[in-house]
């Protein structure tokens, strides 16, 4: 049994219980962190150091960080093209995980603590807009790849597809102005027919 320690609603526990539907993993998921606390304990900090969710656990090992776990849930139990057998295409995978962390997450959270974890009254739209901004930005730098792909690294779907598609979720659905950008859009309506994303991903944003 895969156990996963974390949240449902953290976007970072949604990229691995995401994954680890389109594995067709048997796992089970613990409330941890946020409302739920638990991430400062004793039990908890021996598992993770860091204090953040999500931990795994499988059948004794442990791994931390987000993209690292969705890499080895590829790795150990990928099907079909989750896991690329070609070198090329998993590092174009690995690329745009990276890239999610090093390029777009700042914007993203800034958009989602300021519309979503902020009081009305206190939210801070110059803040606001300029991470809408960047994210605009960030954002046409993906649509434009997608402009010949289905997917991220080409026809289909990869790991690499799914920290930037916890994050479309999140950009398409707050209240704010964003730019027309087509084949971000594309790609975003193709994994909203997919189950486990509708099951995992698209949850009311808290």
């Amino acid at each position: 049994m895969i156990e996963i320690l974390g949240r449902a609603n953290s976007v970072n526990v949604q990229k691995v219980t995401w994954c680890a539907a389109e594995l067709g993993l048997d796992v089970a998921r613990r409330d941890i962190g946020g409302q739920f606390g638990g991430n400062d304990t004793a039990e908890y900090l021996a598992k993770n150091p860091n204090g953040r969710i999500p931990t795994l656990v499988d059948d004794g090992f442990v791994l931390w960080e987000s993209n690292s776990i969705v890499r080895y849930l590829c790795q150990t139990y990928g099907r079909g093209s989750w896991q690329p057998s070609d070198p090329n295409t998993t590092a174009l995978a690995n690329q745009w995980m990276d890239w999610y962390l090093t390029t777009l997450h700042a914007p993203m959270t800034t958009l989602f603590w300021g519309l979503i974890r902020t009081a009305p009254e206190d939210q801070d739209w110059a803040t606001i807009n300029q991470a809408a901004e960047d994210g605009a930005r960030i954002w046409s730098i993906l649509d434009r790849h997608l402009a010949d792909r289905d997917y991220v690294t080409g026809t289909d779907l990869t790991m690499g597809d799914i920290p930037v598609g916890c994050a479309a979720y999140r950009w398409h659905c707050m209240d704010f102005q964003r730019p027309e950008l087509p084949n971000l859009k594309r790609w975003w309506d193709q994994l909203n027919e997919r189950p486990a994303y509708r099951e995992h991903v698209m949850l009311p944003l808290t």
